[in-house]
C-alpha cells in the first residue's frame, strides 16, 4: 500500500507490524479469481504479499507502487516476481492486462477520474477491475478526535483532506462514466486491531499519517496524542488493544467499451 504522497514508507516495519493491510484482503483475491495464463496488474502492491498470492494461480503478475522502499521490500520478499516503481496516474502498459487488482491504495490517489481512465487503458476489453479501499466514513472517529485534540492543544491544524473516501453511489457513477460495467460495489465497517498494545494508536499514526505532526514540537505532539487517546479510549480501545475504525469500499467492475471524447 501507499503511494508515498506525503512521506516515504518504512517498508520493513510495515511488513512486520501492519500485515493486516494485506491479510484482511486475501478474500479479495478470491473475488478477483485469477487464472493460469492471465496477466494481472497489482496497483499499489506494497510489499508484494497479495501479488504473490495472485501469482500462485499461475497468472503472470506485475506489481507497481510509487514507493521505492515498498518495491525494494517486495523484491526482497518475492525475488521471482516482477515489481516496478511506478505512478498509477501515469502508468502505461506494454500490453493489455486481463485484470487490474488493488488493495488499500486508491484512497491515497486524489485524482480518481484520471486513475480510472488509466486503469481502463491498462485493461483488455472485458478485463476485470477489482479492489478495495477506504470508503465514505473511513476513520471518522479517529480523524474527528485528531481535529478536536489539535484544537484543544491550540496547534495549527494540518491539511486533512489527503484522501479520497467515496460513497457507493459516487464510485459506481465514476466507474460507469469511464467505460466500466459495475458488477458490485459495497461499503462495510471493518474495525481493525492495531499492533503495539497501549502504544498501538501512536504507532499507527506514526506509520500512516506522520505528516500530521511535522509542524509540531515534540511537546505539542505528546499533548495531541494524549488528548486523542483520552477521547477515543471508550470507543476504540478494548482489552489492551487499539482499533482503527476502518470503513472499506470493495468493488468489482468490467471494462466494456473504449473511452471516447476523454483525454488522458
Amino acid at each position: 500500500m501507499g503511494d508515498g504522497l506525503h512521506h516515504e514508507w518504512d517498508a520493513a516495519l510495515y511488513d512486520r507490524q501492519y500485515g493486516f493491510v494485506w491479510q484482511q484482503a486475501t478474500d479479495l483475491v478470491t473475488l478477483l479469481s485469477p487464472r493460469a495464463g492471465e496477466r494481472v496488474l497489482d496497483v499499489g502492491c506494497g510489499t508484494g504479499h497479495l501479488t504473490a498470492l495472485i501469482a500462485e494461480s499461475g497468472a503472470e503478475t506485475v506489481g507497481i507502487d510509487l514507493s521505492s522502499a515498498m518495491i525494494a521490500q517486495a523484491r526482497l520478499n518475492f525475488p521471482t516476481l516482477k515489481f516496478e516503481v511506478a505512478d498509477a496516474l501515469t502508468f502505461e502498459a506494454d500490453e493489455g492486462f486481463d485484470a487490474v487488482f488493488t488493495n488499500a491504495t486508491l484512497h491515497w490517489i486524489q485524482d480518481p477520474i484520471r486513475l480510472t481512465m488509466r486503469m481502463h487503458a491498462a485493461l483488455r476489453s472485458g478485463g476485470r477491475f477489482v479492489g478495495e479501499f477506504g470508503g465514505k466514513g473511513n476513520l471518522r472517529r479517529l480523524l474527528g478526535a485528531f481535529r478536536a485534540a489539535v484544537k484543544a492543544a491550540g496547534v495549527s491544524p494540518p491539511l486533512l483532506n489527503s484522501w479520497y473516501f467515496p460513497s457507493v453511489q459516487e464510485y459506481q457513477v465514476l466507474l460507469e462514466q469511464y467505460g466500466f460495467r459495475v458488477v458490485n460495489v459495497t461499503l462495510f465497517d471493518r474495525p481493525t486491531p492495531l499492533a503495539g498494545g497501549e502504544n498501538g494508536l501512536q504507532a499507527w499514526m506514526g506509520m500512516f499519517v506522520k505528516w500530521f505532526f511535522q509542524e509540531m514540537t515534540i511537546k505539542q505532539q505528546g499533548r495531541v496524542l494524549a488528548e486523542m487517546e483520552s477521547r477515543l479510549r471508550p470507543a476504540l480501545y478494548r482489552n489492551g488493544t487499539w482499533f482503527a475504525d476502518y470503513r472499506r469500499l470493495r468493488f468489482h467492475a468490467v471494462r466494456v467499451e473504449p473511452l471516447q471524447g476523454h483525454r488522458l
